[in-house]
């Protein structure tokens, strides 16, 4: 079953869990939806901000108080843990607001920002902004921006919400990978 087929409740409800463990596909594909007129906007908009949010914070606060105490076993992870911690409280407000635009750091920042005692209603409140913007930007691409900019150049097709939305999941996908070096040392690893 596709998410074109979902109605009512359910699509939103669907939105809403993807985004919350990292649904990328899954909020594009509503927004392409959204275009085509089988789901609202403003229910799509607010499933994905929800849900973004509440992944983040999620991890923020499972990873608040006792991970410090696990984290301090293990030498060359506390030191690293140290820091990372002095750079987030340096950086903590600008961290949060870029995590949900940052596919490969949505749990390293929040893990980082309990480490570093990042006040829970800062990190939820910024979080929240965050989500609120992800989703919006993502929206607009999708569903308003790219279709508009392929009317402006003559093209009215059924198709013309798909290259915005496999052009932010390919640079979603792009961001998320990791960097060449550290590719080459998890394949060595493997082999090892």
């Amino acid at each position: 079953m596709n998410l074109a087929q979902w109605t009512g409740l359910a699509a939103y409800l669907a939105v809403f869990v993807a985004t919350v463990v990292e649904g990328e596909v899954v909020f594009v594909g509503a927004t392409v939806l959204v275009h085509l007129g089988r789901l609202d906007a403003g229910g799509v908009f607010a499933a994905a901000a929800l849900g973004g949010s509440i992944g983040d914070q999620l991890y923020f606060y499972a990873l608040r108080g006792r991970f410090h105490r696990f984290l301090d076993r293990f030498p060359k992870w506390s030191d690293r843990r140290d820091q990372i911690v002095a750079r987030v409280r340096q950086n903590a407000s600008a961290m949060i607001l870029a995590c949900r635009f940052l596919p490969g750091l949505r749990v390293a920042i929040p893990a980082a920002c309990a480490c570093a005692n990042v006040s829970p209603i800062r990190f939820s409140t910024l979080s929240f902004v965050s989500s609120l913007g992800w989703a919006a930007a993502v929206m607009a691409l999708v569903t308003w921006l790219g279709p508009a900019s392929f009317a402006e150049l003559g093209v009215r097709a059924w198709w013309t919400p798909l290259v915005p939305a496999l052009f932010v999941l390919a640079f979603t996908w792009w961001l998320g990978r990791p960097p060449a070096a550290r590719r080459d040392r998890l394949a060595t690893d493997r082999l090892s």
